[in-house]
């Protein structure tokens, strides 16, 4: 693998993860290595055994599917995440209430 990598392709990351499965590199030598956060390698290594579970599966799921899903999952947490910050700002004006009287 080039150190100067400017655009990370499929098949770039694709070699990049599998050197990580085969334990030629490992996640935080790769992030400092071609200056990338540990997130984003993390991220691809997640993909990749996401990819791998489902092509291994006797009936693969549709990739729209799962794309569907993973939407759906991330919308229930924004809107989890969207009433805890409503709920923490309607006590924080009841304290500010308190406070006030």
């Amino acid at each position: 693998m080039h150190d100067g990598i400017k655009r990370w392709t499929a098949k770039r990351k694709t070699a990049l993860v599998i050197e990580i499965i085969q334990g030629k590199t490992t996640e935080s030598e790769a992030s400092r290595s071609f200056d990338l956060t540990p997130s984003e390698i993390e991220g691809w290594v997640e993909d990749a055994k996401r990819g791998m579970e489902n092509s291994l599966r006797a009936n693969p799921l549709d990739i729209r599917e799962q794309y569907g899903k993973q939407l759906r999952d991330l919308q229930e947490a924004y809107g989890e995440a969207m009433l805890e910050l409503r709920a923490r700002k309607k006590r924080q004006a009841l304290l500010d209430a308190q406070d006030g009287n």
